[in-house]
């Protein structure tokens, strides 16, 4: 089974900004770029943090006071992306796949992940939407791929004992299988192609009936 990475969702172009590069200077390429968040490198153009509207906004709306911790102060004080970033920046690879990328972003709380190569030098950058496109992918694409690489390459079940059927990128399964350990593999399986929102199954086991479980 083959699954889109984070490499095959990702923006090539990306724009980035040095760590001197002024607070105007900031919302200008934000501005020009249309974009929300840029990433920060050093000198060998690998990720030391990213600076986002939030940071810029979380600067304009605060007056400096006395009684924060230094660390707030200096970044509330900051002109330069250096002391404005949100730091270390959260990276992903290329290899990641789509739920590797997720996890980092929730478990993280960032919207977008720049990307690295193995020498940590910037490559690309995803984002929440990028991901979500893996949603988009066509009904009839989702089936065949359950019936060829599912079915038949991995179980070594024969397609026509099972009804596959994907609307809106919802699965229904359908008919029997030699086994019936073979229904949750079946089940897992199928979550994991690329554009599956639920799998919805009735199965049964050889000459047994199975009952109807809803994902």
């Amino acid at each position: 089974m083959q699954h889109r990475t984070v490499g095959d969702l990702m923006t090539h172009s990306v724009v980035r900004v040095q760590r001197g590069t002024l607070f105007t200077e900031i919302v200008h390429v934000l501005h020009e770029h249309d974009i929300t968040a840029v990433p920060v490198v050093d000198a060998d153009d690998r990720p030391v943090g990213v600076v986002s509207e939030a940071d810029l906004l979380a600067k304009a709306a605060r007056r400096v006071d006395p009684s924060l911790p230094a660390a707030t102060r200096a970044k509330h004080e900051a002109t330069t992306a250096e002391g404005l970033m949100t730091s270390p920046a959260v990276c992903a690879r290329p290899e990641w796949s789509v739920v590797e990328a997720a996890r980092a972003m929730e478990e993280r709380h960032v919207k977008r992940l720049p990307v690295v190569d193995a020498a940590g030098r910037l490559v690309g950058l995803v984002s929440r939407s990028d991901l979500l496109r893996v949603f988009l992918r066509d009904d009839r694409a989702i089936r065949q791929e359950i019936i060829e690489d599912v079915l038949v390459r991995t179980l070594h079940e024969p397609p026509s004992a099972i009804g596959v059927e994907v609307t809106n990128g919802q699965v229904r399964l359908s008919g029997s299988v030699r086994d019936e350990d073979v229904v949750p593999v079946l089940l897992r399986l199928c979550r994991s192609v690329d554009g599956v929102v639920s799998v919805d199954h009735h199965l049964a086991a050889g000459a047994d009936s199975g009952g109807r479980v809803r994902d």
